[in-house]
Formats: C-alpha cells, sequence, structure tokens
C-alpha cells in the first residue's frame, strides 16, 4: 500500500516518465497470445488513414465456436490517444485485445478521428463503421455476428454507450445492434445532469467539444442547451437498448461517479438491464490497468456482461 501512495504522490505532482513507468510495473499484467492469433491495421472503413483502422485479436484455438467479439475504444478526452498507445512502456490496449483473446472471446481494438479534426459526431460514426467491420468479418474466422459488444473507458465509454443506444447510427453504418455495452469511468454520458456541473466540473470543456460553435460557453445555463441533450448517450436510452455494465473508481474525481449514475438511471427508467460496480482505483489513468485483469473489477465485469449477454445470440438479458 505504501508503494502505491508513492505512486499515486508521484503521478499527481509529475507526468514524467519514472513515475508512470513505476504504476506500469505495479500494476501491468501483460497477457500473452500467439502472434498468428493477432490481424493488425485492419482497415474498417475508407479514409482517416491509420485513424480508420482496428487490431482484431482471435480467440485461443481451444475456444468454442461461435465466439463472442468485443469491440474496444480507448479514451483520451477525445482529443488524443490511439489503439497503439502506450503507458510507460507497455501496450495498454493491445493488452486489453490479448485478454478478451485470452478467454474465449475476439477482440478488436479500434482508433478512431480525433478532436478538432473531427467532430463528436464522426467520432460516433467511425466506432458505429468499426462494428459493422467487426460484424461482417468475425463469422468468417469462427466468430458470431450477431454476439458483437463494445466496450470503452473515460471518452471510449462515451463514444461506446452512444453506439449501443443510438440505433440509428449503428443503422447507418450498416450495423446490427450490439449485445451488450461495458463502460469504465465515462464522462459526458448525460450533459445535462444538474448533479454533474454542481461537482465543480468545467461546463466550457465540454462546450469546446460538443457544441456547434466548440467554443468556451459560460455555465452551466438553467436550461439545457439542445446540444447538451443530442450530445448525451443517455438521451437514447429505450428499452431495446442492450445490457449495460458501468464501472468507475472509487479515486477517480466525483464526476465519473456523477455520470454513471446519471447514465444508470436513465436506463433503469427505460428498464433496461444494468449493473454498477466500483473499482478500487487511486486516480483516472490508473483504472486502466484494471481493463486487462481478470483479478480486478472492470476486466472481470466486462467478462461477465459478455458471459451473460453474449455468448448466446438469444440472450440479452444479466439474469441467469
Amino acid at each position: 500500500m505504501l508503494r502505491l501512495a508513492f505512486i499515486a504522490s508521484a503521478l499527481a505532482f509529475s507526468g514524467c516518465g519514472p513515475a508512470k513507468a513505476l504504476l506500469t510495473d505495479v500494476l501491468y499484467d501483460e497477457v500473452a497470445l500467439e502472434d498468428a492469433l493477432i490481424e493488425r491495421d485492419l482497415a474498417y472503413t475508407d479514409g482517416g488513414g491509420d485513424k480508420h483502422r482496428l487490431d482484431l485479436f482471435l480467440p485461443v484455438a481451444t475456444a468454442s465456436r461461435p465466439w463472442p467479439t468485443v469491440v474496444f475504444v480507448h479514451g483520451g478526452g477525445w482529443t488524443e490517444g490511439d489503439r497503439a498507445q502506450t503507458f510507460g512502456g507497455e501496450d495498454i490496449y493491445g493488452n486489453v485485445g490479448r485478454f478478451f483473446a485470452a478467454h474465449g472471446i475476439g477482440s478488436a481494438v479500434v482508433s478512431y478521428r480525433l478532436m478538432p479534426d473531427a467532430t463528436w459526431r464522426e467520432q460516433v460514426e467511425d466506432v458505429a463503421a468499426a462494428v459493422a467491420f467487426v460484424q461482417d468479418e468475425v463469422g468468417r474466422r469462427g466468430g458470431d455476428p450477431s454476439s458483437v459488444a463494445v466496450m470503452g473507458h473515460s471518452a471510449g465509454g462515451y463514444l461506446a454507450a452512444f453506439v449501443a443506444l443510438d440505433a440509428s447510427v449503428l443503422e447507418d453504418a450498416g450495423a446490427e445492434p450490439v449485445c451488450g455495452a461495458a463502460i469504465v469511468s465515462g464522462a459526458a454520458l448525460d450533459l445535462a445532469d444538474d448533479a454533474t456541473w454542481e461537482t465543480g466540473t468545467e461546463f466550457d470543456y465540454y462546450a469546446r467539444r460538443f457544441s456547434p460553435s466548440r467554443t468556451p460557453i459560460d455555465g452551466p445555463p438553467a436550461e439545457p442547451y439542445g446540444w447538451q441533450i443530442e450530445a448525451s448517450p443517455a438521451s437514447y436510452a429505450t428499452p431495446s437498448a442492450p445490457p449495460f455494465s458501468i464501472v468507475y473508481g472509487d479515486g477517480e474525481e466525483e464526476l465519473f461517479q456523477t455520470q454513471a449514475n446519471a447514465l444508470t438511471r436513465a436506463l433503469e427508467a427505460e428498464n433496461v438491464p444494468v449493473e454498477v460496480a466500483i473499482m478500487p482505483v487511486f486516480n483516472h489513468e490508473a483504472g486502466v490497468f484494471n481493463l486487462s485483469r481478470d483479478d480486478k473489477v472492470a476486466g472481470s465485469e466486462a467478462l461477465r456482461l459478455v458471459d451473460r449477454a453474449c455468448r448466446l445470440p438469444s440472450s440479452r438479458t444479466l439474469e441467469g
């Protein structure tokens, strides 16, 4: 515990490489997977260069068929990040792909266009296109096209939630509905949630990303702007939404718990199966390492969601 406290203090006051390397040394658990089971740099749609590509991780040969697949979306505040990003010198997002494959689940780790070059809507469209591509491709490799779930961390959690809830986005991309969604430390899940702004969260940070002008706006307003509702995944919750797993960290900013609660309320109001779990982490970044460990909350909850909601195409409930 003392070592973790030291790392937390180092990261709080410094973005230096040694602190990140130490954090990685303590929390990172590399998952092994044969290179033959990894297909890299697959273009899931035209244009966008390397940002319109994904890495596909296939389950080990002993996996039952047809197997489910998870489409994983990285975070980065909508402005940075990539599927090949490293942390402390380690391949953290690739490890998520290897993690699911090692558990008999296919995985696609995607890149998408970033702000300011792309709008939030275009980022959602990118992820939807990746889902459509995966649904088309996994059947040829032994996967079940009707058992594809989405998962994301931070901004990636936002994008995964939006794709899971806005049926028109998947339809426009030529994709079928996903079987489940695992959201880890998501933000902007409900931009019209008053409790979120009461935490001290900066309104203009989100205005620069989601308002039509994409400029700072004093706020929040007494009544939500139209863009706050339009850009919120919670606005699209319906009874036909897939089961959700929502996770946040007990050491993160209050924002993440508040947003998790807001999305949970929206889903429960529509009788959508949703389970919420809290992971013990000391900050937002540390939660990334929970994604690829079955002895930690985020990874184990994602496995549980897939097992209960996606392994059988006819099952769309967390009851089991």
